[in-house]
């Protein structure tokens, strides 16, 4: 059976808001526990404690051992609440579970004897779909993981969830089809000297047709600079010509009218 995370926490005499803001300020996540047929019960629970869980992840899905004072419970997770800029958890709420309660958990998929797969000894590649498999299970039985035999795939074949036989009292969340775990794909074709060849080839005719093209390109920009230029030249030569003989030129009423430098 899976072994349950343990968290620490304490129980809160005070209710209400405020002393949920005190627990805040002394370094706690303020936290209920329902359910079980028990009345419910304040907490706290050290924040770095329940931020270093949140981030393990899974939190939602995973039966957890909530010491409350040294006393065990049995619960999961059913919501947290968190700080909307800051998005660190303000609160937590756990459902206290018994026995015989029944709840949904993502179990991990264990892959076993891959020597004996005769489609892996060939250089097929096991391409894994799940490695883990939501599974509706009683409290009190909780499997550590699912395992999946490969001994005597070929390549081609594939495992799904009918073809794995599943712990006693559990079952797949997801009963509407026969969903894939993992199949063994062939490996890739290596191309053959002639193939290599060919590629090399193409390659270097195509690298060929490259160089011409930039080539090309590089004399059409050097023509297009040198017309660029000429034009400036041409324009600076009319400027200087004009300001010997004394003209300019401007638009006035739409039309152009000669004035003399005095």
């Amino acid at each position: 059976m899976a072994s349950m995370p343990v968290i620490e926490a304490a129980k809160r005499e005070g209710v209400g808001k405020g002393a949920a803001r005190a627990a805040r300020r002394d370094g706690f996540v303020p936290g209920v526990v329902y359910g079980g047929g028990e009345d419910p019960i304040s907490i706290n629970i050290k924040h770095n404690v329940l931020l270093k869980a949140l981030r393990a992840g899974k939190f939602l899905s995973t039966l957890i051992n909530l010491k409350i004072d040294g006393a065990d419970n049995r619960v999961i997770c059913r919501g947290v609440q968190r700080h909307v800029v800051k998005d660190l958890p303000i609160h937590v709420d756990f459902l206290r579970l018994s026995q015989t309660s029944r709840i949904n958990l993502m179990t991990p998929v264990e892959f076993q004897n891959e020597a004996e797969a005769p489609g892996l000894r060939k250089g097929g590649v096991l391409t894994v779909v799940r490695n883990e498999i939501e599974l509706k299970v009683r409290a009190s039985e909780i499997p550590d993981h699912i395992a999946v035999d490969l001994a005597g795939l070929e390549i081609g074949d594939t495992v799904k969830i009918s073809d794995i036989t599943l712990p006693a009292g559990t079952a797949a969340t997801i009963a509407d089809r026969d969903f894939m775990i993992a199949n063994i794909s062939a490996p890739s074709v290596l191309l053959t000297a002639e193939e290599e060849e060919a590629v090399e080839a193409e390659e270097g005719i195509e690298g060929a047709s490259i160089l011409d093209a930039i080539d090309a390109q590089n004399a059409l920009t050097a023509a297009q600079t040198a017309v660029t230029s000429a034009l400036v030249q041409h324009t600076i030569s009319l400027l200087e010509l004009w300001r010997d003989v004394g003209i300019l030129y401007v638009q006035k009423n739409g039309q152009w009218k000669e004035i003399l430098d005095a």
